[in-house]
């Protein structure tokens, strides 16, 4: 466990009702080239660093609860609870983080996890495993910015924080009494009448990376706006539209008045269009992306303070039966992170944190490549596979 330099805040950390709701593992990765100097030393300038960020992160060195509300929240005892493992390796199975007897979320004991592993090629490898309920993507890479102003720091170029983090998560609160002004499907449970969820449990999982360069993106929105029914639509609006997902909104700029800058929690909402399967699949492109486009419209500051007054009323969390679920992760900058050894030869996400979750990532050097990362049963992916050589 990583001590912290410095004595914290103790007792109980609130975490809003946006953040009750996402309590999965996130992995990411990080790999530098073996000749870059500085590697032998990385393990002590990352534990040093990294004592030093939790300070201003402290919710992150502790354990995740249950308060008697039946919410999660975060104990802090100011012990540390952030693990950080060193290891030496041939292969790269060695870099996988699970612990298969965990039941729930609260048996997986630390918020945040870092590896640092070694290969007999000299590679070097920098692991981050975070719990969602934490913060979101632009969280994250807050955070993860941060540390390395402070590897920075400790490689004696003593740069300070960029963007400190704002950890009052009270402005989420609910309101007294909760007002719930929209209807919130994306807590439905839906009817798994075609037995999807079978798949995943009697079909092997196959993962594919389908990439979308720019000239297929266009194909793709010429496609959508073809039949004259909309004039333009955006990236992710195509690519949602296109895979039929529910999908989530980042409600930063939604808020009245915006969230602070450097806002350390959830601030997301899911974002869905319920139509039946058939309405879609008999339809035009132009029909889900309509879809997709009118369902982001409607999430505003009354929307997202509605999702949080559903979820103190009902204590209901989404459903994923017979549904899917996008994070557009292509705007996060996993490869320009430079923790001190240049920047990584490569990056991004380990492995899906459910079998329901597709991500958008970007690819390329000039990022202008989208990768849609996701995994289906096998029969599934098939027909998905045929869907994109007809594009």
């Amino acid at each position: 466990m990583v001590p912290l330099a410095e004595d914290t805040e103790k007792g109980h950390y609130f975490l809003s009702n946006l953040d009750q709701n996402i309590a999965v593992i996130v992995r990411t990765i990080y790999c530098f080239k073996s000749d870059e100097k500085g590697n032998d030393s990385a393990v002590e300038v990352i534990k040093n660093a990294l004592s030093k960020v939790l300070v201003n992160y402290y919710p992150l060195a502790s354990q995740l609860t249950v308060s008697s509300k039946g919410k999660s929240i975060v104990d802090c005892t100011g012990d540390g609870a952030v693990r950080l493992i060193k290891a030496r390796s041939r292969h790269t199975g060695k870099l996988v983080y699970d612990i298969p007897s965990a039941r729930n979320i609260l048996l997986i004991p630390p918020l945040v996890a870092q590896f640092v592993t070694k290969f007999k090629s000299g590679v070097f490898v920098l692991g981050l495993c975070v719990n969602h309920c934490m913060f979101d993507g632009i969280g994250a890479m807050e955070f993860v910015n941060s540390l390395l102003r402070k590897i920075y720091a400790e490689t004696a170029r003593g740069l300070p924080l960029t963007v400190p983090p704002f950890l009052d998560r009270s402005l989420l609160k609910a309101s007294n009494p909760p007002k719930i002004e929209f209807p919130h499907h994306e807590f439905a449970e839906i009817e798994d009448i075609s037995e999807t969820s079978k798949l995943y449990e009697e079909e092997e999982m196959q993962y594919r990376s389908f990439f979308f360069d720019p000239d297929k993106l266009e194909k793709l929105k010429k496609k959508a706006t073809e039949d004259g029914v909309l004039d333009k639509c955006t990236t992710f609006e195509t690519l949602s539209g296109f895979t039929k997902l529910m999908f989530a909104v980042d409600g930063r700029t939604k808020f009245v008045p915006p969230l602070p800058e450097g806002y350390c929690g959830n601030d997301i909402v899911l974002a869905n269009c319920v139509r039946k399967a058939g309405d879609i699949v008999d339809s035009p492109l132009s029909f889900a992306v309509g879809l997709v486009h009118d369902a982001i419209q409607m999430v505003t500051d009354s929307y997202m303070r509605s999702a949080i007054a559903y979820f103190e009323v009902t204590r209901a969390r989404p459903s994923l039966v017979a549904a899917l679920l996008i994070t557009n992760w292509s705007k996060l900058s996993f490869h320009i992170t430079n923790f001190g050894w240049g920047e990584p030869i490569s990056s991004g996400s380990v492995g899906l944190p459910e079998n329901e979750v597709i991500l958008f990532l970007s690819h390329g050097k000039d990022r202008r490549t989208i990768n849609l990362f996701l995994g289906f049963p096998a029969s599934a992916m098939a027909i998905f596979e045929g869907l994109m050589l007809q594009i």
